[in-house]
């Protein structure tokens, strides 16, 4: 799996960054170049087509939250997969300006909650000030990282993200809190950057490349292995446009097992302390768990 160095000086650039992006469109407007990236990398490509920003929303869906799609840095839109429904609870991993939060939002309505997380105070005072602008009154915006999301086990509906875990130094921690988030059932539906598997040494290796979402992103095997080990199957992984000669943008899709599956006899007796059961099985395992489980019996099975 693809790990430049140390998680925190790769946190720190990427703070950077963002930090840098959000000051600029506060002051005038959307950034003009991606926060994904150093300030010669543009968000168009080689060839002039827009692959990362505003230009990949519909405007139909951006309806009320223009001046937070006007200052994305993503390459997608998730909130087009999600398949958001009414009263449910979202949550958005590295929410930026708030774009996909305030789409979601209005998707799941009134008795729904919104929740974007972001580890940049710069950009956390632009997506509340954008949703107070768009007047949208069930979004929030918490401070932390994806690494150690700041929610209990099992209280979301839908985790989407949008080009914001490929720059992550430790994904498969991302994902793993991502899956312990989760309802049984829940739905995880992100927008990233998939690497070539040819990508090359060089690029592997420039912090450039890292913060240009491009040097830390995974492969589709390495991205559909971390998915699995995280405990999320169904993993659906769609190339939708390339945005770099050694990678592409994607939409990547993954459930978490219902109780049912999840907290079948088999997956009970294949633990045996109740803790390693409790983030699949969004309760105690100790209500849920056969008599004959090994957390139940002197001698586990």
């Amino acid at each position: 799996m693809a790990e430049l160095t140390e998680p925190d000086p790769i946190r720190e650039q990427v703070r950077e960054k963002y930090a840098a992006a959000a000051r600029a469109a506060a002051a005038r407007g959307p950034a003009p170049s991606s926060c994904c990236g150093p300030a010669e990398v543009a968000l168009t490509d080689a060839a002039g087509a827009q692959v990362f920003g505003d230009a990949l929303y519909d405007p139909g869906e951006s309806a009320g939250a223009e001046g937070a799609v006007g200052a994305s840095l993503g390459c997608g839109v998730p909130t087009a997969v999600a398949d958001l429904h009414e009263g449910e609870t979202v949550l958005d991993l590295g929410s930026g300006a708030g774009a996909d939060v305030l789409i979601s939002a209005r998707r799941v309505g009134a008795t729904g909650r919104a929740i974007g997380l972001d580890m940049t105070d710069e950009m956390l005072e632009l997506a509340r000030a954008n949703a107070q602008r768009a007047d949208v009154r069930n979004a929030e915006f918490v401070k932390g990282d994806i690494e150690n999301i700041p929610l209990p086990d099992a209280t979301v509906d839908v985790v989407i993200s949008n080009c914001v875990i490929n720059l992550s130094g430790d994904k498969a921690k991302v994902l793993a809190e991502a899956a312990r988030v989760l309802k049984p059932g829940g739905r995880f539906a992100v927008s990233d950057v998939i690497a070539d598997p040819a990508m090359d040494d060089a690029t592997r290796a420039d912090m450039a490349q890292w913060t240009g979402c491009i040097a830390g992103a995974l492969t589709r095997r390495e991205f559909e292995q971390a998915l699995a080990a995280a405990g999320l199957v169904d993993v659906e992984i769609r190339e939708t446009h390339r945005v770099h000669e050694q990678a592409a943008a994607a939409i990547i899709r993954a459930r978490k097992p219902d109780a049912a599956s999840c907290c079948s006899t088999h997956a009970l007796q294949a633990c045996c302390e109740p803790s390693a059961k409790s983030p699949c099985c969004g309760e105690p395992a100790s209500t849920t768990a056969p008599a004959t489980c090994g957390c139940n019996s002197a001698s586990p099975t």
